[in-house]
C-alpha cells in the first residue's frame, strides 16, 4: 500500500534517520541526509517550484541527446514557492553531531533535464534556477548544513560550456554564502544509455582533464568525482 500524507512523511524521516547512522556506522565524518524524503536527485527541487508544469511533460533528449526522457515543462517566470528541504535538512542536523552535507542538482543539469517553453535562452534559464538555488542554499546554511554539494553530470558532456557558463552559473547559486561548496561530477546512471556511451568513450576517459584547469580557478571548494570502475585517467 502506497503511503500518502503525513504517513509518508513520517517514513521518509525514518529513512533519513536509517541513513545517518548507516554513515556513522561507516566511519563517515562528513555525512548527508541520503536524499531519503526525493523522488529524483532534479525533480526533488523542481516540486517546489511555481513557473513549471509537471502535467505538461515532453519527450526530449537529454545529456546531449544519450537517452530520451519525459520531462516537465518551465511555463513562466521561476520561484521558490517556499523552502525546498527544510524539513530533512533540520532532522538531519537534529541526529547528528557530525558535519553535515547536503545535496542539490546543478543549474546546468537543470536545464538539461526540463523542457523550456518560456525563456527561450539555456543560459538564462540556468541563472534563473542558480537564483533559487542560492535562496534555498541560504536556507539550508542557516538549518546548519555544513557542506553544499551540486550534482553536475552534464558537465562530462558539455565540456565547453561546462568550463564557461555551468561554473559561472554554480558561482551565482553561491553568492554570499560562507559554507563549503563542492561540485560531484560522474558518468551517469548504469542503464542501457549510459553503459552505451561509456563503451563508445575508448580507454581512456578524458572528459574530467578538459575542464579542471578551469574548475581549479573557480570559487568552488571541493570536487567529487566518480572513478570506480572506469577508465578515468
Amino acid at each position: 500500500m502506497a503511503l500518502e500524507g503525513e504517513q509518508l512523511a513520517a517514513a521518509k524521516d525514518d529513512a533519513t534517520l536509517l541513513a545517518i547512522k548507516l554513515q556513522e556506522d561507516c566511519g563517515i565524518d562528513v555525512v548527508t541526509d541520503g536524499e531519503q524524503s526525493r523522488q529524483h536527485f532534479v525533480h526533488g527541487f523542481l516540486e517546489a517550484v511555481d513557473g513549471i508544469d509537471f502535467n505538461k511533460r515532453i519527450e526530449m533528449g537529454i545529456r546531449n541527446d544519450r537517452y530520451k526522457a519525459m520531462c516537465p515543462t518551465v511555463t513562466g517566470e521561476l520561484k521558490l514557492r517556499h523552502r525546498v528541504h527544510q524539513r530533512e535538512a533540520q532532522l538531519a542536523r537534529a541526529h547528528t553531531t557530525r558535519k553535515l552535507k547536503f545535496t542539490l542538482p546543478g543549474p546546468m543539469t537543470i536545464v538539461d533535464t526540463i523542457a523550456d517553453a518560456h525563456y527561450g535562452d539555456r543560459v538564462k534559464m540556468a541563472f534563473a534556477f542558480a537564483g533559487l538555488l542560492n535562496e534555498e542554499i541560504r536556507g539550508l546554511t542557516a538549518d546548519g548544513v555544513d557542506v553544499i554539494q551540486f550534482d553536475e553530470p552534464a558537465f562530462n558532456v558539455y565540456i565547453d560550456a561546462a568550463a564557461d557558463w555551468g561554473i559561472e552559473a554554480l558561482h551565482r547559486a553561491m553568492e554570499g554564502v560562507a559554507c563549503t561548496s563542492a561540485v560531484h561530477i560522474c558518468y551517469g546512471y548504469g542503464i542501457t544509455a549510459n553503459i552505451e556511451w561509456k563503451a563508445a568513450l575508448g580507454a581512456e576517459w578524458r572528459q574530467y582533464e578538459k575542464f579542471f584547469p578551469a574548475l581549479a580557478k573557480s570559487r568552488i571548494d571541493q570536487v567529487s568525482i566518480e572513478c570506480i570502475n572506469s577508465h578515468v585517467r
